[in-house]
């Protein structure tokens, strides 16, 4: 079988704020066999911040790092939804437009770059079930997640728009749950696995951000979850980050616990606490992992 081999694109929150999402997906991936090449000279995709603001500009960042990946003869790997959203978006429109696609490659040709469509944009949790297998997954597993209820949480960019991404439902998704039942955890069945966790509202009115996160963790708490995982660091960001603010609004105690996909992967491979970067994580896991220990 031939290797897997990825440009790595983290995005910017993975190798910020979320650092532990970068290493240890990093980690995860060398002990599945997966190749992560990195991409020292790509920028932003912008966010969909430029999107608005100047869009051949954001077209032509994101042609760019695509350019950059086809120089390395590989798809690219994002562990960012909002950038696997953005990179596909770009990609689906150029694909669809050859006159601007021919606009976007006379602004790469100033740096020496070209483009020509011959790349997919991929997420992480796509490379495990696709790509690597389920099967193949659970031949690593060590450490069974025996009896541990997790809720997928999948994120607005990772599910939509379903036109550019393609990859599951985007109202009954199965690949998040179908990756946890595969390391031995119990999938927890709620209603607001395929909501929005607040990001997007959160510079806009924070009141109403905390009242979507307050909304997700209270449904998946109540509906049995000890933790919940996520394959956005932006959901990780609310959800974790978010929490104490959600259980004032809630006016009760929370306490669930929030894992990057990659941790939760890690764990069902074996890697401790350190190995897993938990300690950057607000709300606290050490009760979750004594009754797995």
């Amino acid at each position: 079988m031939e290797k897997l081999k990825y440009a790595y694109y983290p995005g910017c929150a993975s190798q910020e704020i979320t650092k532990e999402a970068d290493a240890t997906t990093r980690r995860v991936c060398k002990m599945l066999g997966i190749e992560l090449h990195d991409m020292p000279s790509a920028n932003c995709c912008g966010a969909g911040l430029i999107t608005d603001y100047d869009h051949l500009l954001y077209l032509s960042l994101n042609a760019r790092i695509f350019a950059k990946a086809e120089t390395m003869g590989m798809d690219i790997m994002t562990i960012c939804s909002t950038c696997l959203m953005v990179m596909n978006r770009a990609r689906a429109e150029l694909d669809e437009d050859a006159k601007l696609l021919e606009e976007v490659n006379a602004i790469l040709a100033k740096a020496g770059l070209h483009y020509s469509g011959n790349i997919k944009v991929k997420q992480f949790l796509w490379v495990l079930v696709d790509d690597l297998g389920l099967d193949k997954l659970k031949a690593k597993v060590t450490r069974p997640l025996k009896g541990l209820n997790a809720a997928a949480f999948y994120g607005c960019h990772s599910l939509r728009p379903s036109k550019v991404l393609g990859f599951d439902d985007p109202e009954r998704p199965t690949s998040l749950e179908a990756v946890i039942e595969t390391l031995g955890g119990n999938s927890v069945k709620y209603k607001g696995r395929t909501k929005c966790c607040g990001f997007q509202a959160d510079l806009v009115n924070l009141d109403s951000a905390v009242g979507m996160t307050t909304m997700r963790l209270l449904d998946a708490k109540g509906s049995g979850a000890e933790v919940v995982v996520t394959p956005c660091p932006f959901c990780h960001i609310n959800l974790d980050n978010y929490q104490s603010m959600a259980e004032k609004s809630a006016k009760e105690k929370i306490d669930l616990p929030i894992f990057h996909l990659a941790q939760v992967v890690g764990l069902a491979l074996g890697l401790n606490a350190a190995e897993l970067g938990l300690s950057r994580h607000l709300v606290s896991s050490k009760g979750l992992l004594k009754g797995l220990a």
